[in-house]
């Protein structure tokens, strides 16, 4: 499939129509129709630089921050090789996003038949990174987006820093299949995809019909989805040269209601 989708062009087209904070406008009223939008890497720079023209300064810290990732040692498939970062923050009408100390990540088996059920303590996201420019400009714009969709909501947000590795065997972006997350809305970016093949992500509503199919190919190109209304999943990755290591480094924000 081509990296430019009809949805990510459409989407491109709407919100450079718009300036300033009508571009969040625009972005609530795309996700308040679709339940999802596909945004390609110019788009998602322009809304991270449009309150902070200094939002992307941290990138190249930010990018090989994912080189530090710790194992995941909660996969009951045995797998190795998943590895992440975790940090929680959260929100209100009133405040920005504010950085909480550190907790335990929590899914029912109704939403992760393969690892939930139980309280996952992972890595924390490094000092550094977890209060960067990089992270707080894609907190804000997700709270920006998510308190337009529901202004009276406070927000339980969770930070999730995903490297998925391949070799001559697959890895796995969602062992788990085709699957909500259990939160309100999720925000999935791409920081960096190399010696890879596949990982193509599919959208679909909460009968499995599919509504969009895309892959995350350049660093920052991302997808919105409302959890609560759609399903998502990601095809299997391999390494494009299989005597190298390759990787797909993504970052996932959900914003839950209290």
């Amino acid at each position: 499939m081509e990296k430019s989708t009809p949805e990510a062009e459409i989407a491109q087209t709407q919100l450079k129509q718009a300036t300033g904070s009508d571009r969040t406008s625009n972005l609530c009223e795309i996700i308040a129709k679709k339940d999802y939008i596909i945004l390609p890497s110019a788009t998602v720079r322009s809304l991270l630089s449009a309150e902070d023209e200094s939002a992307l300064a941290d990138w190249a810290e930010f990018q090989e921050s994912w080189n530090r990732l710790e194992q995941d040692q909660f996969m009951k498939d045995g797998g190795t090789y998943r590895f992440r970062r975790h940090g929680v923050y959260s929100a209100t009408p009133a405040s920005g996003v504010q950085l909480e100390p550190s907790q335990p990540h929590y899914q029912s088996v109704t939403y992760n038949t393969l690892n939930g059920g139980i309280a996952r303590h992972f890595a924390p996201i490094e000092p550094s990174i977890a209060s960067g420019k990089v992270l707080m400009s894609a907190l804000e714009l997700c709270r920006a987006t998510f308190s337009g969709l529901a202004p009276f909501n406070h927000w339980h947000i969770e930070v999730h820093q995903f490297r998925i590795v391949a070799t001559s065997a697959e890895g796995l972006p969602t062992p788990e299949g085709i699957h909500r997350d259990g939160v309100s809305f999720v925000f999935m970016m791409l920081v960096n995809r190399v010696n890879v093949l596949n990982g193509e992500t599919g959208i679909y509503d909460r009968d499995r019909q599919e509504l969009a199919r895309y892959t995350l190919a350049d660093p920052l190109d991302a997808a919105i989805v409302n959890d609560e209304r759609t399903m998502h999943g990601v095809t299997p990755i391999l390494a494009d040269d299989p005597a190298r290591q390759g990787y797909r480094d993504v970052l996932v924000i959900t914003f839950n209601k209290r």
